[in-house]
Order: structure tokens, then sequence, then C-alpha cells
């Protein structure tokens, strides 16, 4: 489609859809409901939901036709019965294109002959098998840190790290743009929860410094990500680790994003900044580039891996990974660490920067380094729900992000990139998430975002 005409056709109905309040409000309005029924006071986010769904602006809660490829057939949330649409899908997590990759089929396979579908118990109480035990070694092995947890989901990880070495005195020191999983851990293990302006290593400096000024017994916790998944940015790792010394305080860092899909080897950011081995601890998820959920907690220390067995509730009391999930992860991580998987990252890369070049062409501006994700800042809400449903109208399937995924005013497209995704297909989809992007905004008009640049953010 062109773009005028892509233009047109929102214009002549943006009356009607402002007029329905579609496009107004925000989830934030609803986090904090009051009465005294519990289920009854939900109804009114749901309303609120569905008069969205009605209006075609709420791109949540989609479901995939199939794999998660480079294009995908996507239905609408309630809309099991009728026809899937397909297009140029950037809003699935699949960053080496491994979920469709013929060996990791026949390891899923193979494991399923073997050990059967199921776990059939948490990893303390019998929950482990041959391929949970083999991807722990072989994880330490590529981290360069021997003692490995594993987690049902990345999620479960990262709260439970934090759950099970942080006790109600001591202090977590944590980006302010860090994973909800972090947040919510930290909140959950100590009311001494502080939030560092986003990669202000100064800003931390600061922070660690008045605590121990004051508090020399307790432990502190300073968490941030190797790459930020709403703005694909990174931390200086050398010197976060060196703060941690001086201070006495313990660095974590949740490599979720980058580890596979990113460094020598697939080794992510801890490889790019000469960091394997050297962090105090190492959380991340397979749900990214390794092809199933689960996750992990890495450290040099037995003892933390001990800490982890019987204090982080998601691993103690939740069933371990299944053998086919362990097996999945296993032979990606074959691959991720092979001659193909060095392929594999290059066209990951080239991918993510021709998308970033296509989009420039067409006067958008993305943030952050080069990576799988590329943040297309928009920052007005409305703004974003338009574009995201054109978008999905045209065939092209984008993660219009807003609160709580990240900070009201702060709305993005967050288009996700796979080493698969063809030439053509970033440049057909780039023309058309300019257009739909531009003429939202000339629909209802707002000016061009203007996003901010990682300094602003850390001043701020």
């Amino acid at each position: 489609m062109h773009e005028e005409t892509i233009v047109f056709e929102r214009a002549a109905d943006i009356a009607g859809l402002e007029a329905s309040g579609a496009l107004r409000g925000s989830v934030a309005q609803f986090a904090q409901a009051r009465g005294p029924n519990l289920i009854r006071r939900t109804e009114a986010l749901d309303a609120w939901c569905r008069l969205r769904a009605a209006h075609g602006v709420w791109q949540y809660a989609r479901a995939l036709d199939g794999a998660p490829s480079p294009e995908s057939s996507v239905r609408e949330e309630g809309e099991a019965a009728s026809a899937a649409s397909r297009g140029v899908n950037f809003a699935s997590q699949d960053y080496l294109s491994l979920a469709s990759h013929p060996a990791v089929h026949e390891a899923a396979r193979a494991a399923l002959q073997e050990a059967g579908p199921h776990s059939a118990g948490s990893a303390i109480l019998l929950g482990n098998s041959r391929l949970s035990l083999a991807l722990e070694q072989a994880l330490g092995t590529l981290l360069q840190c021997e003692h490995v947890t594993l987690f049902p989901t990345g999620w479960g990880a990262a709260f439970g790290a934090i759950t099970a070495l942080v006790h109600a005195r001591d202090y977590v020191v944590v980006d302010q743009l860090a994973h909800a999983s972090l947040r919510q851990g930290a909140n959950a293990a100590t009311r001494n929860v502080v939030l560092h302006r986003h990669l202000d290593s100064g800003h931390v400096r600061e922070l660690l410094a008045a605590i121990r000024a004051r508090d020399t017994e307790n432990g502190i916790l300073v968490v941030t990500e190797g790459l930020f998944s709403m703005d694909a940015d990174c931390p200086d790792l050398p010197l976060m680790q060196h703060l941690c010394r001086e201070y006495n305080a313990t660095l974590l860092v949740d490599v979720a994003h980058d580890l596979g899909a990113l460094g020598p080897n697939g080794s992510g950011s801890l490889g790019l900044q000469g960091m394997l081995g050297k962090v105090d601890l190492v959380m991340g998820a397979f749900s990214k580039t390794f092809a199933s959920n689960g996750g992990f907690v890495a450290s040099a220390s037995h003892a933390v891996k001990r800490q982890m067995q019987l204090f982080a509730g998601p691993h103690l009391f939740s069933n371990a990974l299944s053998p086919v999930q362990a097996a999945c992860v296993l032979e990606s991580l074959r691959i991720v660490e092979s001659s193909e998987g060095e392929g594999l990252r290059d066209a990951l890369l080239r991918n993510a920067m021709a998308l970033r070049a296509n989009l420039a062409e067409t006067g958008m501006r993305c943030i952050g380094v080069p990576s799988a994700i590329v943040p297309l800042w928009i920052g007005n809400e409305q703004v974003a729900r338009l574009a995201g449903r054109t978008l999905a109208r045209e065939g092209v399937f984008v993660n219009a992000v807003e609160y709580p995924g990240v900070p009201l005013g702060a709305a993005r497209l967050r288009l996700q990139v796979m080493a698969g995704h063809r030439p053509a297909q970033l440049r057909q989809g780039a023309r058309m998430i300019g257009a739909a992007v531009s003429g939202a905004g000339a629909a209802l008009g707002v000016e061009p975002a203007r996003q901010p640049w990682p300094r602003e953010r850390a001043r701020g």
C-alpha cells in the first residue's frame, strides 16, 4: 500500500476514533483500583481495554498461528475463530531464528522420546535431568562462571536471585530503567531500594558512598542489564564492577537480551567488554535467543548456588525446566558457540543496522545501539496506538509499548529483528512504519517526537 493511502485512510476516521475515547487514558489510571470488592473493582480496566480492542488499538494478548518467523500469521485477542492476518513480524523474540532451526527441533524430539515432556518436580526434589545438568555445565563454560542455577522462567531468575540474597536491612541500587522482574524483586526483598539514573555511573558512586557512610554492616546489591530491553543501550560494566569492589557491594548483570545474540561466541555484553568471569552475579533468560522459556543465575561461588537452591522461591517451589526445554536451550547454545552461530549473529547485526538505516530514510529516529532490539521513540501514547493499529491492518506486526512497560509519556514501537529477516522485509517494514507514525502524528496534530538522548536521561 502506498504511504499516501495509509495516511488518508487514517485521517478519514480519526474523528470517530477520538470521540470513542479509545485513544485516551492509560493503564496507570487503573493501577490502584479502589472499592471493597476485589473482583468487581477490576471491571473498569476491562471495560477500557475492551473499548480499545473494539477500535483496533489494543495490541496486546495477540496470538501466533505457527512459529515466530520473520513472516507470521497473527490473531488479535478474542479472534480464535476468525482468519489470522499475515505479515512481516517485528514483534517476536527469536533473535537468531533458532526456534525454527532443524537441529533444535530434532533435539526436542529426542528429549521427548528419552525423558518425556515433564520434569515432574522442583529442581531441588528430583526435577533435574541429564539434559539440565549438561546445560548448567555448558552455560558455566560460556560465562566463565562455574556454578549455574536454572529457573523455569527468566522472570523467576531475576526475582529469585534478588529475594534469595537480599535481606530486609540490605540495600538495592538499581537502574531506573531495569526490567520489572528486577525492580519487583528488589521491592519484595527490602524497603531500602534506590533507583539510579539510567547508565549514570557517577550517580551509582554517589549512592554507594552515601550508603556506606552510614552503614558498613549490611549488604548492597547493584543491579543493571547487559542490554536494556526497551532502550537498547549498555552500561559500562568494568566501571560498575570496580565501584562495587570499592564500596563492598555486589553487582548483578541481567544478560537476557544480549547473551547469544551479541559478542564473541555469543558472550554478549560481558564478552564485548572483557568481563567474562569478572562479574559477581550473572542472570539471564533463554526466551530471547535460545528457543525456549527458562532462566539462570551464574556465579563463581558454590555457596551462592546453594543459597539459590534453598531460598530462591521460583527455583525451590516451581517445577524445573522440562527435558524438552533443556534440550532446546542446550542445542541452541551449541549453535550459538559455533561458526554457524557467528554467521547468524552477523546476519542479525546486518539486519538491525539495515532496519535502522531504512527507518532513518523515512525520517524516523531510533534510540540505542545496533542489536536485535530497535526501539523507535514515539513519546505520545495516542500516536503509538494509532500507528500500531494501522501497521497491524497493513500486515506489519510491531510491539507498541506504553505504561507499564515504559514510563508515561515514553511510548515507543519496540521492533525486534531476527537473523532470518530478508532485506525486502526490512525495507517494506520500514516504509510502512515511517508512514504509519508520520500519518498518526499528522492526524492527531502531534509534533514529531524528540526522544531524550542517553545523556539527557542520565541527568534526569
